[in-house]
């Protein structure tokens, strides 16, 4: 495969057996052969019952994601894009000396024809390695120049150099309380810096919108700052708008972590359920295609929903919905587990929603809730999972001396 001259050989374990394509979301069946997620998934859902690539008779249809190959192929994955990074055709190698940094903070003039070229070779200066991030966020004036820069310039080009430099270098910075003050407390020569990161996040360029996701997610310290940056509903509909507009998993993933961090405050979650993001966050569960961190990443928003009469009504009323989030239990992670138990727990045993205990026993979850019992749960999921069981009035010592859990197979966390 080429691109831009850069000749790319796949591993061959990478390709899924089936589609031949690099795996997305590698699992394995039990026989031991590893397939693409949404490959096999499609291959069992056809009505077949064998392993494609040995043409043995499954003893189960279970599958578990091969976390191990997934480190791998995203090792290998940005091993690749960093050799494209480094291209001559793509960077701007950085030419850059400490002091001559020093020397751009000190000019700040923005009209300054080499201005957006000396940006672009910060870039590359923070990119080179962590000391040289260290030395941007440590250097007098420097951050504070950035901030200055989006607040006040209209270019977005230039705009989009800051976001990338700031975005770099955000965990080097120590006093994350001093940046939130910056950002967001206007004055005559610090209008508006969130009108600055809408305007960013509306552009093509996906690492600045990246970038954008992840400044609103630090700077999203309490509760005032969260309410700062959801007043705008324009820069909320845009950070929403992440989880969809656009095929990449980082943008999914940056998008769902900010939503995380600024949805603690209840208008914040009354805010986002009536822009529809249940709808949205039930679209990347059910994805099969879903990368661990996004699956988890969304039920905890979901959980977080579930803190509101309006989340919970409308979780409740999806059936499909419902039965998604049984499914991911003890198929992602134990994190993801955890997460879609405290829902069922939240909606079926807290508020005794009739409509989502009837989609969990259609759905196959008391059978997952008493195999969740047998695994090596945490002390609080065990717990839920009692309560759970209590509900659908279950007697657990008679359901698991009944059940054979031999021809079961449990996810190992």
């Amino acid at each position: 495969m080429v691109r831009d001259n850069l000749y790319i050989t796949v591993p061959s374990f990478f390709r899924c057996p089936i589609s031949l394509d690099v795996m997305k979301s590698p699992v394995s069946l039990s026989t031991g052969v590893t397939y693409d997620r949404a490959s096999i998934q499609r291959w069992l859902d056809s009505g077949k019952n064998t392993c494609p690539a040995t043409m043995q008779v499954l003893q189960t249809k279970e599958f578990v994601p091969n976390r191990t190959l997934q480190r791998l192929i995203q090792i290998w994955s940005d091993s690749v894009n960093r050799r494209r990074d480094d291209s001559p055709e793509e960077s701007t190698h950085s030419v850059l000396s400490y002091d001559r940094v020093k020397d751009i903070v000190k000019v700040r003039d923005i009209e300054n024809d080499d201005f957006l070229a000396n940006l672009s070779k910060i870039v590359s200066f923070a990119k080179e390695s962590d000391m040289n991030k260290i030395f941007l966020a440590k250097l007098d004036g420097f951050v504070s120049m950035l901030v200055e820069n989006l607040s006040n310039v209209k270019d977005v080009n230039i705009l989009e150099k800051v976001v990338r430099v700031l975005e770099l270098i955000l965990n080097k910075i120590e006093d994350q309380e001093q940046l939130t003050n910056l950002m967001l407390k206007k004055s005559t020569t610090n209008p508006d810096c969130l009108n600055s990161l809408l305007l960013v996040l509306q552009q093509q360029s996906l690492d600045s919108r990246i970038g954008s996701l992840k400044i609103l997610e630090f700077i999203a310290i309490d509760a005032e700052s969260k309410l700062k940056i959801t007043e705008k509903e324009e820069l909320l509909s845009e950070i929403l708008k992440s989880l969809s507009s656009d095929p990449d998993r980082r943008l999914i993933d940056a998008g769902l972590s900010c939503l995380i961090s600024i949805s603690m405050p209840k208008r914040v979650k009354l805010k986002l359920i009536n822009q529809k993001i249940i709808a949205e966050l039930k679209k990347l569960i059910t994805d099969p295609n879903s990368i661990v961190s996004i699956s988890e990443k969304a039920l905890k928003l979901l959980e977080m929903t579930c803190s509101t009469k309006q989340g919970r009504s409308e979780i409740s009323t999806d059936s499909a919905l419902v039965q998604a989030i049984v499914h991911k239990m003890l198929k992602v992670s134990s994190v993801a587990t955890e997460h879609a138990v405290t829902i069922l727990w939240s909606v079926c045993y807290l508020f005794r929603d009739q409509r989502a205990q009837e989609a969990v026993t259609s759905g196959n979850g008391l059978t997952k809730i008493l195999l969740l019992m047998q695994s090596n749960c945490s002390p609080a999921v065990r717990q839920m999972s009692a309560d759970l069981l209590k509900i659908f009035r279950v007697n657990y010592k008679s359901c698991l001396s009944s059940y054979d859990t031999k021809t079961t197979h449990i996810m190992p966390f």
